[in-house]
């Protein structure tokens, strides 16, 4: 197997695993009943959230559920493509990419694509889920804050870090 092409395989696995783990968090977050009068520690009427934030939960999680499916899916075609073009003159385990490189880095471009807007529509959905639980944020509660300032400090840097490894990555 090329060392390139190695690479590419191993970071289709962990972006796919990756997904996975978030695909099924989001799977069970939409099992929770965000109308539910009950789950919530905000007792200040005035602080309650409303509909809006709701919708904008269910919305949200949504969203990121099919990002991350989407980026799966892209990341499993382009690990199909790579491993199936095995050269029968090279151990069975040994694989050659005959897969156009353009086209392998524009797939994977496309699944990063696809899981940091997963990540940013997470990242959103966690907020509203803040907002229900604790209190909007319009209130000022501090607690809502506490909570959702650093949410929105280290998925962004979170996220930088990684676009930024990726572009040095196909630019090197």
């Amino acid at each position: 197997m090329s060392s390139d092409t190695s690479i590419h395989v191993t970071a289709l696995d962990c972006l796919v695993h990756v997904n996975s783990l978030f695909t099924l968090a989001l799977f069970l977050g939409l099992a929770w009943n965000p109308w539910d009068p009950n789950n919530t520690l905000n007792r200040d009427p005035r602080c309650t959230a409303g509909p809006a934030i709701k919708r904008n939960l269910i919305t949200f999680e949504v969203f990121s559920f099919g990002s991350f499916l989407f980026s799966s899916v892209v990341a499993l075609a382009l690990k199909q493509a790579i491993q199936n073009t095995q050269s029968p003159s090279y151990h069975p385990r040994e694989l050659i990419a005959r897969i156009n490189q353009d086209v392998l880095r524009l797939g994977m471009v496309v699944s990063g694509v696809g899981s940091v807007g997963g990540s940013v529509f997470l990242m959103l959905a966690l907020i509203n889920v803040v907002q229900i639980k604790l209190g909007t944020l319009t209130c000022g509660s501090t607690h809502t804050f506490a909570a959702v300032v650093p949410l929105m400090i280290f998925v962004p840097s979170g996220l930088f870090v990684y676009l930024s490894i990726v572009l040095y990555a196909f630019t090197h």
